[in-house]
Order: C-alpha cells, then sequence, then structure tokens
C-alpha cells in the first residue's frame, strides 16, 4: 500500500526547490537525503516517477524541498500537486501505542463513548494546528475531530474502532 507523506505546493526561488505541504508525522526521515520518492501527477491512480531528495530545510514554516531530478523553476512548475508517497511495507513499527500510521487510522468505525455509530475515517489531515481525523459521517456529512487525548479516549486497530467524547457541538450540523 502506498501512503502520502506530502504534496507539491509550488516552486520556491530558481533553482528548483519546492514548497512541499508535509502529510507525515515524521518529515525528517522521509524527506531525508538520499531518501527515494514516488511522485505521483495528481488524479493519477498508478504510476509516477522516483525522485532522489538531495535536501530539505524548514523555512518560515514550510519544507523546502530539493530533488536530484528537478533542475530548475520550470522543471519545479511542472511537479505542482505531485503527491509524493511511500510503500507502507518499508515502515518500521510504531513503538508507542499512542501512535498511528495514517494508513492504520483511515477505514476505521468512529463511535462515541456509549456505542453509538458515528461514522468512517476517511482521511487524517495534518495542519499546523494539530492533526484532524476526518470522518464521514453515516449521514453523508464530513466530520473534522481534532485527534487529540480528549476527545479521542481510545483508538483500536485490532478492532477498528476510534472511540470520540466529542465536546458539545462539535458534531452538530452547521
Amino acid at each position: 500500500m502506498e501512503l502520502v507523506v506530502g504534496r507539491v505546493a509550488k516552486s520556491h526561488g530558481v533553482r528548483g526547490e519546492l514548497v512541499v505541504e508535509i502529510r507525515t508525522d515524521d518529515p525528517e526521515s522521509r524527506f531525508a537525503p538520499g531518501t527515494v520518492l514516488l511522485g505521483r501527477p495528481p488524479r493519477a491512480r498508478t504510476g509516477g516517477t522516483e525522485f532522489t531528495v538531495e535536501s530539505a530545510r524548514e523555512h518560515s514554516g514550510r519544507l523546502l524541498v530539493r530533488l536530484r531530478e528537478v533542475d530548475g523553476r520550470d522543471a519545479a512548475d511542472a511537479l505542482r500537486g505531485t503527491l509524493f508517497l511511500v510503500d507502507s511495507a518499508d515502515l518500521p513499527p510504531s513503538e508507542d501505542p499512542d501512535e498511528f500510521y495514517d494508513h492504520e487510522l483511515e477505514g476505521l468505525a468512529v463511535r462515541l463513548t456509549d456505542g453509538t455509530a458515528v461514522g468512517t475515517v476517511t482521511e487524517v489531515l495534518h495542519s499546523a494546528a494539530g492533526e484532524l481525523l476526518s470522518v464521514r459521517a453515516d449521514d453523508g456529512r464530513e466530520l473534522l475531530i481534532p485527534f487529540v487525548t480528549a476527545i479521542v479516549p481510545s483508538v483500536s486497530v485490532a478492532d477498528g474502532v476510534v472511540v470520540i467524547d466529542p465536546p458539545e457541538g462539535l458534531l452538530d450540523p452547521e
């Protein structure tokens, strides 16, 4: 299974650096020099091109990545929207029982503490404010649930369930 670890937002400068939106909790190792990433154009379901990370650095709260195969601004501009993927089989198991890879959470059933079904986790969103679980509610709405212990007291990948204890109003329709 392939996992998205980043997306090219735009080019940066004239030498071909890329501004990458991080979609991993471990950008230091995913974008370490020498790492090979599969770059897949937006909307493509399969295939892609392999890229080797030459360097990565944080700049004004964004990740700037230089790839060995990208030699200038035009080449970098052509990659806008490209998704960077890694194979989940290459990921080491998490040693912390309270840490999860995104793909482990996607597809899990979401229930309230009393067992009431809420929906299914469709995606884990990484934002500056923290992680959010994007949940497709049983009524078709998309719910964004902050992935913090106060609201998500338990996750059982083995049982396929995320238990939430949302504050009043979090699940209310807008």
